[in-house]
C-alpha cells in the first residue's frame, strides 16, 4: 500500500469513528504528510492511530486526537491561532491548512531542538503561515495577541489565566487538564463570559512553566 493509499485508509477510518466530521478536516488531513513529521525510524508507523514518540521525551499526538481537537475549535479561513507545544509540527500543519493563506498559527515551544525540528519540518512539507517560537507556553505569546483560537498540546494542572487573557471574545480555548490521566476542555469566551465543556479523556505529556507542571 503507498503512503498516499495509507493516509486515505486512516482518514476514512476516523471519518468512520466520527473524529473527521468535516470535509475542511478531511482535506486538511489528506494534504498533510504525517511521515514528514515523525522520526525516520517510525516513519512505517504514520499512519497507524497513535502517538509516536520524537526527541526530548515528546510525542506527536495520534491522529484521532488532532482531528477531535480541530473540529472541536471549529477553525476558519483567515483566523490567528495559538498553539502552546509545536512538538514536530504536525498539529500546526493541520492547522495552517484549514486557515488558509489569509491566517497564522503562531507556536511557543519550550525546547529549541524541537522547535528547529518544527521550523525544519514544516519549511520542506511547503508550509508558511506556521511561525515558531522558543519560550514558557503556559504564558502564552502577548506580542501577537489576541488570538481567535487558542490549543495546548500539553496537560496542565488547570487552564493558565494568561492564556484566557489572550483569547478573543468571542474564541475558543482547547485543553487537556489533568496530570496523568487528563480531560480534555473546550473553553469558550463569549460576550465577557466564560464556558467550559469537558469533551473527552487524554493523555498528555505535561505542561511546563510557570503555570504549568
Amino acid at each position: 500500500m503507498s503512503t498516499e493509499e495509507r493516509r486515505k485508509h486512516l482518514v476514512n477510518l476516523l471519518k468512520r469513528e466520527g473524529r473527521i466530521r468535516t470535509a475542511a478536516v478531511e482535506q486538511a488531513f489528506l494534504a498533510v504528510p504525517r511521515e514528514s513529521f515523525v522520526p525516520l525510524k517510525l516513519r512505517n508507523l504514520a499512519y497507524h492511530d497513535t502517538p509516536l514518540s520524537i526527541e526530548g521525551g515528546q510525542t506527536i499526538s495520534a491522529p484521532h486526537m488532532v482531528a477531535i481537537m480541530v473540529e472541536g475549535l471549529d477553525i476558519q479561513k483567515g483566523q490567528t491561532i495559538l498553539e502552546v507545544g509545536a512538538g514536530s509540527g504536525y498539529h500546526a500543519a493541520i492547522v495552517s491548512h484549514l486557515l488558509g493563506s489569509t491566517g497564522h498559527v503562531y507556536t511557543v515551544e519550550r525546547l529549541s531542538s524541537l522547535a528547529e525540528m518544527a521550523r525544519q519540518n514544516l519549511k520542506e512539507s511547503g508550509i508558511d503561515n506556521v511561525t515558531v517560537e522558543i519560550g514558557d507556553g503556559s504564558k502564552g505569546l502577548p506580542r501577537h495577541a489576541p488570538y481567535d483560537r487558542i490549543y495546548v498540546t500539553c496537560a496542565a494542572p488547570d487552564i493558565p489565566q494568561p492564556l484566557i487573557d489572550q483569547l478573543k471574545d468571542p474564541g475558543k480555548l482547547m485543553i487537556p487538564v489533568g496530570r496523568v490521566l487528563s480531560e480534555l476542555v473546550l473553553l469558550e469566551k463569549r460576550k465577557g463570559g466564560i464556558t467550559k465543556r469537558h469533551l473527552c479523556g487524554c493523555a498528555f505529556v505535561p505542561l511546563i512553566g510557570d503555570h504549568g507542571f
